[in-house]
């Protein structure tokens, strides 16, 4: 170990050698604001209304969703990106308020966070490294509790302890720290935009570190997300922790008995510098918590290195386990015109490169040649701007925030299984779709099956199909490639996944797909004509079978290939149990008027209700108490040409008939 023996205190201040109603910014050259301006706003002053200890302490309040406007940083005098730091304060959090911290990452503020905690009015303790909480606990309000934070910037171990205890550690995506920010916010996590919290005896310290020779360090293990029972690639980040350049090393991944090597040569990393290595074999992941374990040696072929404490770092992998038969949507408003866009393009191939068998994207396009109307008329009412995803039609999000999203839904047992068929003979301009809900629990209520059709490897000519692009240059960071492409993107460069090429009958689903109940065992299928158009490339056309929820979110979906479609057969209406009754419906195609015949009936209600491709009930007839043989005319001459579905109830029985209009 080669760790300097003195610690350096930063900051001690227990607030007692001040006067009520002092700003800390003016009273003390350790305290600052976010703007750099003290003695306002954004300055928090002296209170004696609570204390940990002595009579004085510090307090922040807000009661908007923004936060502020006290907005308090404390410098550390550099960047700590080496050796240990230790940060300690009490807090104490009003009744039904919250209280935030971070610490941030570079030496001007506003850059980068390296870590927030965000202590929410319901009890919830979340901390974060910029994304999704690594850390999830709770604590008590109305009450002086100690949070302390420990890191060991050499190996990018960062832990969290609550009254002593520790609550877990995690690795930063930015292993450094040059400042605390205290600002009242309380909106994340379903906080109520209340924060009220003291702050006493805050103190943080910093222990140096003398480097090595040779010296290298693990501090960071990535792509580790996936699913129980799929395999993943992981990557490990190297930091050379010593004053000679680093030229080759090995690095070991060990998991669930498994090992896999990287034996690396060849580079030149100096000192203090990082070095990514992507592994080429897999490990298989496995439910439940076991650790994953990198190890590196053998640093420039000399065997152990200046200090063995840093060569090793683990993490709990903890594998989401998905529900049998689920696949989730993830819905993308798009457009060429977006120069944002290409984000939601490389995140749809992301998780469709990660996540195979249970997410299917879709692109759904705006104001360019791959618009399909109706489609983007329903995500456009959902959405705030673009891009925008809703995964299985839940809140609008930022694309680059779907895994997460993904991974909340996909252990979801859906209600039904839903597989695709289809009739498709080469050569034809029409194709019948079946999709098939096979229901492992009852449902009741408004439930629809809807089609999408989604093709892959789409192009085209002209500016239109030019993709706008804000990444070109690498000004706003990597996005898959983009950063080194222009702004636009011609045409001939361009290829186009995930389309979204028609939904049927509509956004919103069939109406009536169902009997107003269904229970658990039963089978039913609905059946789409797809009008093929000649563009299309069959070979990349999917077709996805969608189960929409009553509250217009995505319960399940089906997925397939056409060829896939043709294995799995066409099924017709008739071979499932979605009615029993003899109904028949003539002329169909029809114009002005179309005939129910209901056949035999006795003393029965009959509802009859005719809805148009975007689920609109568009006319509808009730009779009470029929008895005998019927066969009941219904008018069409006010509707448009078109499909329509017509739904039959007769007593408790239910049938729906696609009918044409001509």
């Amino acid at each position: 170990m080669t760790w300097t023996n003195v610690q350096a205190q930063i900051i001690s201040e227990d607030f007692e050698s001040y006067s009520v109603g002092d700003y800390m910014g003016v009273e003390s050259a350790d305290w600052t604001t976010w703007s750099g301006a003290v003695g306002g706003a954004e300055d928090v002053q002296i209170t004696d209304l609570e204390a940990a200890s002595g009579s004085n302490a510090i307090y922040f309040q807000t009661t908007v969703e923004s936060g502020g406007p006290q907005d308090v940083v404390v410098p550390f005098g550099d960047l700590f990106n080496l050796g240990q730091m230790h940060f300690e304060a009490k807090f104490y959090v009003e009744d039904n308020k919250g209280a935030y911290f971070n610490f941030q990452g570079t030496e001007t503020v506003g850059e980068v966070w390296s870590m927030n905690c965000q202590m929410v009015n319901d009890g919830q303790f979340l901390v974060d490294a910029g994304g999704s909480p690594l850390i999830e606990t709770t604590y008590p309000s109305e009450t002086w509790f100690t949070i302390e934070v420990d890191v060991n910037f050499n190996t990018n171990t960062w832990e969290v302890s609550l009254d002593g205890v520790s609550q877990g550690t995690f690795a930063a995506t930015n292993n450094a720290a040059a400042s605390l920010n205290l600002y009242p916010v309380n909106s994340a996590a379903g906080g109520n935009n209340q924060a009220g919290y003291y702050v006493d005896d805050l103190a943080v310290d910093y222990t140096p570190y003398d480097l090595p020779d040779v010296n290298a360090g693990v501090i960071l293990i990535g792509n580790t997300s996936g699913l129980a029972g799929t395999g993943i690639s992981p990557s490990g980040t190297i930091r050379n922790l010593g004053v000679n350049a680093i030229s080759s090393f090995d690095l070991e991944m060990t998991y669930n008995g498994e090992a896999i090597v990287e034996n690396v040569t060849g580079v030149s990393i100096a000192s203090l510098e990082t070095f990514v290595v992507q592994f080429t074999d897999e490990l298989s992941l496995i439910a439940g918590e076991n650790d994953i374990v990198a190890t590196v040696s053998n640093v420039n072929g000399a065997g152990a290195d200046g200090d063995p404490a840093d060569d090793e770092k683990s993490i709990t992998l903890d594998p989401v386990v998905p529900a049998d038969g689920k696949v989730v949507i993830g819905e993308e408003g798009t457009g060429t015109w977006c120069g944002w866009c290409p984000r939601g393009a490389v995140y749809l191939d992301f998780m469709a490169d990660t996540y195979p068998e249970h997410f299917v994207g879709i692109a759904v396009h705006n104001g360019d040649p791959m618009t399909v109307d109706v489609y983007d008329e329903g995500i456009g009412g959902l959405i705030s701007g673009y891009p925008s995803l809703l995964v299985d039609r839940g809140d609008d999000i930022n694309p680059a925030a779907v895994e997460a999203d993904f991974l909340e839904r996909v252990i979801l047992a859906p209600k039904a299984v839903l597989t695709i068929g289809t009739d498709y003979a080469d050569g034809a301009t029409e194709m019948s779709v079946s999709v098939t809900a096979d229901f492992n629990e009852p449902i009741a209520g408004d439930y629809r099956l809807a089609l999408v059709v989604i093709e892959d490897g789409v192009t085209g000519t002209g500016s239109g199909w030019s993709q706008a692009n804000s990444y070109s240059g690498g000004g706003a960071g990597e996005m898959g490639g983009y950063e080194d492409l222009p702004n636009p993107v011609p045409a001939e460069d361009m290829v186009y996944d995930h389309v979204a090429r028609a939904i049927l009958p509509g956004f919103g689903g069939l109406a009536a797909s169902f009997p107003a109940t269904v229970d658990a065992g039963e089978v039913h299928t609905q059946g789409f004509s797809v009008t093929i158009d000649p563009d299309w490339d069959l070979d990349e056309v999917h077709l996805v079978g969608i189960l929409i929820a009553p509250d217009g979110t995505i319960d399940n979906a089906g997925y397939a290939s056409i060829a896939d479609a043709v294995n799995n057969g066409y099924v017709s209406l008739d071979e499932t149990s979605l009615s029993s009754s003899s109904i028949n419906l003539y002329p169909n195609p029809a114009a002005d008027m179309t005939r129910i015949d209901l056949g035999v009936i006795d003393n029965e209600f009959v509802s009859i209700k005719i809805f148009d491709l975007n689920g609109k009930l568009v006319t509808s007839r009730t009779f009470d108490n029929l008895s005998g043989y019927y066969i009941l005319p219904m008018e069409l001459s006010n509707l448009e040409k078109g499909l329509y579905s017509v739904q039959v109830q007769v007593g408790a029985e239910l049938s729906t008939k696609k009918l044409i209009v001509q």
